[in-house]
């Protein structure tokens, strides 16, 4: 398992040891194969508020390098453990982007698993504003433009290093136009994570 990276933030999210990682990962992974058995994985047993308050999370599938999958919330909704699963097997079985996971593909694919902090809503008056106040390779971002949402873990920085990039690309990854972040119309918000994998 590779350890999370610089970004990971104080408070509740440093409850996460490897040990509730590993738990997690293991969790996820059940939560795929017990999919083709049509059982429900046993969520983790005991009081241990990192399983069971609610956070934001994403689950992310790899196979062979390339993206498999990939579905989440950023708002948090379920307890953790309960937001795992399903999440795992939406991304697994029902990214639009992507064929269901057929059975034979579960020992190449690689999950990651990204817990969220809560969002919190830029105030801003320029672009020039807005910029100075998003971190690259710290924060997620959340963008809300007319009703339409999109969002970018912090590892999209990777790709794309540039802000203005990534804020172009976060744009037409909801389907407007790349400039679309920069009106006085939308929403911006940020976010942490912490993120592990197999």
């Amino acid at each position: 398992m590779k350890p999370a990276g610089d970004n990971r933030p104080s408070g509740p999210l440093e409850a996460l040891g490897e040990r509730e990682r590993q738990i997690l990962l293991q969790l996820a992974r059940r939560s795929l194969v017990e999919y083709f058995q049509q059982t429900v994985p046993a969520l983790p047993a005991g009081d241990d508020p990192a399983f069971h308050m609610k956070r934001g999370c994403f689950v992310t599938l790899m196979r062979c390098g390339s993206l498999r999958g990939c579905v989440g919330n950023v708002v948090p909704r379920l307890p953790l453990c309960e937001a795992v699963v399903e999440n795992a097997r939406s991304a697994a079985f029902s990214d639009s982007r992507f064929p269901p996971v057929e059975r034979k593909e579960l020992e190449e694919i690689l999950i990651e698993i990204s817990v969220l902090t809560p969002p919190v809503k830029l105030q801003w008056k320029s672009v020039d504003e807005l910029l100075s106040q998003i971190r690259p390779q710290v924060d997620g971002v959340l963008l809300e433009v007319g009703g339409r949402l999109s969002t970018f873990l912090p590892q999209v920085w990777e790709k794309l290093p540039a802000p203005i990039d990534f804020m172009n690309c976060l744009a037409r990854k909801s389907g407007l136009p790349p400039e679309a972040w920069r009106s006085p119309r939308a929403v911006v918000s940020l976010y942490q994570a912490v993120f592990f994998s197999e």
